[in-house]
This record gives C-alpha cells, structure tokens and sequence, in this order.
C-alpha cells in the first residue's frame, strides 16, 4: 500500500449524522441574522454552539444562519494526513467538551456513535490519529450540511448603505468553479477564513515545482508519479510539518534525496510541560487581553518555542537516528548521505531547470549581514521544493475593506505614545488601513478588535445588534491559542452569546 494511501478515509453512516433540527437552512433572499465566512473547525464550532444553545433553551428562536467555505467539502489540513501522523493536544480539546462535555458534539460521542469507544479506551490515549480526528470533524460539520454554501470564496463584505448606523451587511462570494457571484445580506457576520499558505519570496510564483506543507499529500503523488525514482526533493522549514514530510519522503521515495533547509541552527523540541502548556487554557485570554501591546507582542516572541518552528521530541529523535545511521555506514561527508538537514542556511538563489529547480544554499558569514560574504556555497539540484514556510492570516483585511469606512480613525497620538514603550517586536494586535471617501480622499483606520472578538467600529458606525466577529487571525491580542483547536469549544460558545445574547 502507497504511503499516502495508508490513512484510510474513515466513513461514517448518514444514519450516524442527522442534520441539525436546530440550525436549519433560510431562504437566501431573506436578512440572515449571521453569514460565517469558511467553514473550517471554528466555524463548525459556530454552528456547534448555537446548537447546543437551542438544544438547551438558551436561544429562544433559530437564528437565519448560512456558512460560505470555498472548499469544494469539508476538509482540516488534508495535505498532511500522513501515515502515523497524531494529534499534539488531547481529544478532550475537541469542538465541545470544554463548553459542554454533554454535547452530542463530543469526541466521545462520536466515537459511541460509530461503534468504537470502548476500542478507543484500549488504545490508551490521549491524542488520536489526525486523520481520525479530521473524520471526527468532518462528521460534526455534517450535521450543518443543509446551511453550508460550498465552493463559494468570500471576495467582499460592506455595509447597506442607508442614514443612520449601518444594521445590514452584504456578504458577496463567487462560486469557484462557475464564477458566478452572489450577495447575502445579513445583520451579523463571521470572518473565519483561515490561514493562507505563505512561500518565501525567492521561488517563482505557481510553479509547478514549488508546493506549501498544506497540499503535500495531495501534490507530491500527482507530480512524482514513480515511487521507485531517485527523486530529489527540498523541504523548506524547521517545524513540526517540514520535519514530518522530510521523513514521510524517505518512506514514501525509497531512492530518494532529500535535503531539509532551515534557517535555524537545529531542531528544536517543542515545550508541552503543564505549566507552559497553561497559556493554551481557555482562561488565559482572560489574562492576556488586557495587557499592553508592548507586553502582548513581547509574550507572543517568547512563547513561540510553544508552537511555531518547533517538532516533538519523538521525531527529533528519530530524524537524529536516520543522520546517525547515515554517518556510520556512508562517512562523515554529510554530501555522500542520500538525507541530509541542511541547517543554519539561508536560501541565496533558485533557478528555474524546466523539469526542476536549482537551488543555491548558503551560511551568512560570521557578522551575520545579509549582503556579507557567503560561506559553504551549495547548489541542489531537486524536482520538487515542499515549503513548510507557515500561513498568513489577513484574509480579513482584503474582505472587510468595504466596510473600513465603519472604522475608527488612525490615533497617531496614541501610536507615538506606544512607540515611547519601545516595542521591540512588531504589534500584531490591529490592523492599519486605507480608507477613501467618496472624495476619494484617504485616511488610515485600524481594525481592532475587543474580547469578545468583535470588531470595534467608531461610534454610532453600526447599529446595536449588527456587527463583525474575527476567528483565527487575534494571536496578537488574544494569545497562541487563537489559531488552534485548544479554545474552539469556549470561544464558540463566548461568540453566540455575544452575537445573539444568550441566557444562562
């Protein structure tokens, strides 16, 4: 069996899935009371919550609700299903244990409803197969199918324009495949798009060649169709994803070369011990929002060893074994080894050969100038680059620029009064914008956002119970979890209420 192939697609019954009878589909004409933006594992949380919400009596009416994801079906990192692969936080961290471990939404749950629990406790874990925990995601997000717009990317949100403070938004997307473009209008609006792959700047635009961690699984088979070839391939990156394609190539191409660039000078574990992993509970938001920018920006530089360019001790130490194996039989000459991790380099150069690239690696000199002298100049020879390089999250920034009249001015008072904190990290807690009137005259507005992830539009811009709600893009002000699964459950919950008042 193909290495890719090995993480069978699990497949639960219909019967296993009803639809919600709580968050039911609207006619698309009508003012929907919230349009989510994707319809990724905080969406479905969404949906999740107010489910629940209604189930328990503390929603008094169905909200008119409609989800619009550009995907074609549901899908969580489906490029890095790889054999073996686990999840790094525990099942309890699911869409609704935190909230509610009553839920029909539970992890558990769902492992009652397809017939396995009892195995699952034999298993003696705490941390699942990924691909079991993506089947588990994509069977809560089955239960909301009816009110899911697929293959539709948001381009656009802005305001109705009428006097008085803006109530209505429309929300414009076009189908992927068809192109046509449609507008909902809505009071309240989620943007939870997700994260946007980011490749540095050296390769080429869409080349063939050049693939993100996110398509992997998907990508790497369709272009290095022989599995007995002796492949060259680059993986780009020092974290969890670039280290587990690095040694998920080797089993998948047993003739490979592959060669692991990185920036850093080694690989460094990832911090998980209790009491760091604390930052991650639900309560620490509450912590951390109000403190100042300056402190907030400082904690996120040096709390990355928690999340960012970092991979579990485990595959250090296997990738470690695979290096020491190499020098033993093969030599110390790391350029006779078919796997090598080329660490401490900078990407000086990439060339395009057709059918391949050429890459050019080296050490910055000692100073650590960019434009200093080079030292161990190397140039590699590969079919495919893997940049396991992050994601970007400003989608928001593009989709809302309708609505950045609604925004407050640019306090630059306020930003010299901040730069006398001496902000030693860039602030990621807003975002400063370009607005132009219908004058076309420009000024700078700022998208913040408050604790309960709304958007803070000046005063009297929108009307009370209209709005816009921000998920996966806060890191700045609301901490590390943001973009994980850790707070899901929580923050889901927190939203509906703030959007619908729930009662207790």
């Amino acid at each position: 069996m193909d290495e890719t192939e090995a993480v069978p697609q699990l497949v639960s019954g219909a019967s296993q899935f009803p639809k919600s009878q709580y968050v039911t589909p609207t006619e698309v004409d009508a003012v929907h009371d919230l349009v989510c933006i994707g319809f990724g594992p905080a969406s479905v949380a969404i949906a999740i919550a107010m489910h629940d919400a209604m189930e328990a009596g503390k929603l008094k009416q169905c909200p008119k609700v409609l989800f619009l994801e550009k995907q074609p079906q549901f899908a969580w990192h489906a490029g890095m299903l790889l054999p073996g692969a686990k999840m790094q936080i525990s099942f309890v961290k699911d869409l609704a244990s935190l909230r509610d471990p009553r839920s029909h939404f539970t992890f558990l749950n769902y492992l009652h409803k397809n017939e396995r629990l009892v195995d699952f406790i034999n298993l003696d874990t705490f941390t699942p197969a990924r691909a079991e925990f993506e089947d588990y995601l994509r069977w809560c997000a089955n239960h909301f199918e009816d009110v899911v717009c697929y293959q539709n990317e948001v381009v656009s949100v802005a305001p109705v324009q009428e006097d008085g403070p803006a109530k209505i938004f429309e929300v414009t997307s076009r189908n992927i495949k068809t192109g046509v473009t449609s507008t909902y209008r809505t009071r309240n609006v989620i943007v939870a798009a997700g994260g946007q792959a980011s490749l540095p700047d050296i390769f080429p635009a869409h080349h063939p060649r050049v693939i993100h961690s996110s398509q992997y699984a998907q990508r790497a088979p369709q272009i290095l169709g022989d599995r007995s070839a002796p492949v060259r391939v680059a993986v780009v990156g020092a974290g969890q994803s670039a280290a587990e394609i690095f040694s998920n190539v080797q089993s998948l191409y047993p003739n490979s070369k592959t060669y692991m660039v990185m920036r850093s000078e080694f690989l460094r574990p990832s911090d998980d011990s209790p009491f760091i992993n604390s930052i991650f509970n639900p309560e620490y938001i509450d912590q951390i929002f109000p403190k100042s920018a300056a402190y907030k920006a400082k904690f996120l530089h040096e709390a990355r060893a928690t999340n960012y360019s970092v991979v579990r001790l485990e595959l250090i130490e296997h990738l470690f074994e695979t290096m020491y194996h190499q020098k033993r039989t093969l030599g110390a000459d790391e350029k006779k080894w078919p796997h090598r991790i080329l660490a401490g380099r900078e990407l000086i150069k990439v060339e395009d050969k057709g059918d391949g690239l050429r890459i050019k690696v080296a050490r910055l000199s000692t100073t650590g100038v960019s434009d200093g002298p080079l030292l161990n100049e190397e140039d590699l020879d590969v079919d495919l680059v893997i940049c396991a390089t992050g994601y970007k999250r400003t989608a928001h920034v593009d989709i809302l620029k309708g609505a950045y009249g609604l925004l407050p001015e640019f306090d630059v008072a306020g930003e010299q009064e901040q730069e006398q904190e001496q902000i030693v990290v860039p602030r990621k807690d807003r975002w400063v914008v370009e607005s132009a009137n219908k004058a076309q005259e420009s000024s700078k507005r700022v998208i913040e956002v408050g604790r309960d992830y709304g958007v803070r539009f000046a005063s009297g811009a929108v009307a009370q119970g209209s709005g816009v709600w921000l998920q996966g893009c806060c890191e700045g002000t609301h901490g590390l979890s943001d973009t994980l699964l850790s707070v899901l459950s929580t923050r889901s919950g927190e939203i509906v209420e703030s959007i619908f008042g729930v009662s207790r």
